[in-house]
C-alpha cells in the first residue's frame, strides 16, 4: 500500500504502533486492486478506526468531519472527537475522495431508525 497518510486525521497521533490502517471501502467489498490502493486507506487510532468502520463518523471531500446523528456524542467526546463545532481534518486527494464517497453513501449512518 502506497504511504499517503502519516497520522490520524482526528487525534494527530503519528506513531505507527498506535495507528491502524483503515479502509474507506471495506476489504470485503473491494476488488483486489482496491484493497491495495493507498487512496483507500486512512491511518486512524483504534477508537477512531472503530467509529469510522461502524459508520459513526465520516469525512467530506473538503476534510470536514461528519458525525452521525446516531452516534452517542458524550462517548465521541471522550474518544477525542470534536462534536460542538465544525472540525476540518485537511483536504483529501482525488483518489481518496472516490473511496470516501463510497463510505459516506454506504457505511456512514446518516439517519436514526424510526421507532416502532
Amino acid at each position: 500500500m502506497q504511504r499517503i497518510e502519516t497520522h490520524c486525521r482526528i487525534t494527530r497521533v503519528d506513531r505507527a504502533e498506535h495507528l491502524r490502517a483503515s479502509h474507506c471501502k471495506p476489504w470485503r467489498d473491494s476488488t483486489n486492486d482496491e484493497r491495495l490502493a493507498g487512496d483507500n486507506g486512512l491511518l486512524l487510532t483504534p477508537s477512531i478506526d472503530h467509529l469510522f468502520d461502524r459508520g459513526f463518523i465520516s469525512f467530506a471531500d473538503d476534510g470536514e468531519l461528519l458525525v452521525s446523528p446516531v452516534a452517542d456524542q458524550p462517548s465521541l467526546v471522550k474518544m477525542g472527537v470534536v462534536v460542538d463545532r465544525k472540525f476540518d481534518v485537511g483536504p483529501f486527494r482525488p483518489g481518496q475522495r472516490r473511496f470516501l464517497e463510497y463510505h459516506r453513501d454506504l457505511i456512514f449512518l446518516q439517519r436514526r431508525k424510526a421507532a416502532g
